[in-house]
């Protein structure tokens, strides 16, 4: 069986962000999304120190589906450059294994 992972991007504007998740899970790119509370980060752009207001997206995801989610987040991401992160799920109990995969591969 398929493996999970937690794939993160952050963006400054928090209706795109909600937007992004729902659209990735009615792709069936993605089980579930988390949109984090507003955080704030600080980041070197253009020679500088910046800092910004931003949403945590989090798409929990099959590895079998991590490089298209990745193109799919790259053509609709407002940033130039965005954050993409994946990390693997060490451990995860059967039944959401089951379930992420499942997500992800149902028409």
């Amino acid at each position: 069986m398929a493996g999970i992972v937690i794939a993160q991007t952050t963006m400054d504007d928090e209706t795109k962000a909600y937007e992004m998740a729902r659209a990735a899970v009615e792709a069936r790119l993605a089980a579930g999304v988390h949109v984090d509370a507003r955080m704030t980060s600080f980041y070197w752009w253009k020679d500088a120190v910046q800092h910004e207001r931003e949403y945590r997206v989090s798409f929990n995801t099959s590895t079998e589906k991590v490089a298209e989610l990745e193109a799919w987040v790259h053509e609709r991401h407002p940033y130039g450059v965005p954050q993409w992160i994946v990390l693997p799920a060490g451990a995860a109990s059967q039944e959401y294994l089951a379930w992420v995969v499942k997500e992800t591969t149902a028409e």
